[in-house]
């Protein structure tokens, strides 16, 4: 990857965790922690991969994206916002009455949204429909969907992934955010996945293991996702729960909570802190 390009993906992903803080505090609800997980990934496909436009919010030759673990739209709204497909104050009015930022995505309330989630192991199975339309119309565009680990516990996903083997949808490509953390507690604990790369290989999906936070992993895993032909893809990544905020990483009491007046002044001096030395380099 040119440093450049790393450089700046590494500095605007540091922008969204921002944007994901300021919403969550402000509507003094959310759900951070799985944000903050994904910030790396949604940071590349946002603005690096996907073919998007924020002018053109719905033209047919887009790429599609279905966040499957709709909690995490806070870091949805903050990549929106970033790449200018809302205004970044506007991340401010989260979950407040009458904003456009529900709690959970929710389509053609605001442009850039494809699908309305929140329901696990619903998304991934819209994702499925998406890639199969693209199929039958001979559509170039791509799909892209994000699950949590312990989204891995419900019983469409399995199903969604059965059948998106079965239509060869070599066009869809979905991604793990394996932090490891669910509301009640280490997945393994709840109801354990493990060992998830096996089960997706069963079920016939090309797997793809990386690190989440290491810019030069996530773009040698997509280049491989679109090289790979006549099956699905899914890359697990391996990624820290609260990522970049030193007092909600590796802790699942971060799954669905907003920061304190303290906190929150304390996490953004930490992230602001951050970009400077980017900034710097």
């Amino acid at each position: 990857m040119d440093k450049e390009l790393k450089k700046r993906l590494e500095m605007t992903a540091v922008k969204v965790r921002m944007g994901i803080i300021e919403g969550v505090y402000n509507a003094k609800a959310g759900h951070p922690g799985g944000s903050l997980s994904i910030a790396d990934l949604m940071t590349y496909l946002y603005f690096n991969l996907m073919n998007i436009d924020p002018a053109k919010p719905k033209m047919a030759e887009r790429d599609r994206f279905v966040l499957s673990k709709g909690h995490t739209a806070p870091c949805l709204y903050s990549v929106l916002a970033n790449r200018g497909f809302i205004p970044v104050d506007e991340l401010k009015t989260l979950r407040k009455l009458g904003s456009r930022l529900q709690g959970h995505p929710v389509i053609d309330k605001i442009p850039g949204i494809d699908m309305s989630t929140g329901s696990l192991g619903q998304g991934i199975s819209a994702a499925c429909g998406m890639a199969l339309s693209g199929k039958v119309s001979g559509d170039s565009y791509r799909v892209y969907a994000v699950l949590g680990d312990g989204e891995l516990q419900e019983g469409m996903v399995w199903e969604a992934a059965m059948f998106a083997s079965h239509y060869k949808l070599d066009n869809l490509c979905a991604v793990v955010d394996n932090n490891g953390l669910q509301i009640d507690g280490k997945i393994d604990d709840v109801m354990s996945p493990y060992p998830i790369e096996e089960k997706w290989k069963a079920f016939g999906w090309n797997v793809i293991c990386i690190c989440a936070h290491d810019f030069e992993q996530i773009e040698k895993a997509f280049s491989e996702a679109q090289s790979e032909k006549g099956r699905p893809t899914v890359i697990i990544q391996k990624s820290i729960k609260g990522k970049c905020v030193s007092y909600m990483e590796g802790k699942a009491d971060w799954h669905g909570k907003a920061p304190n007046d303290e906190q929150y002044a304390q996490a953004m001096d930490e992230l602001k802190a951050i970009l400077a030395e980017m900034e710097g380099k």
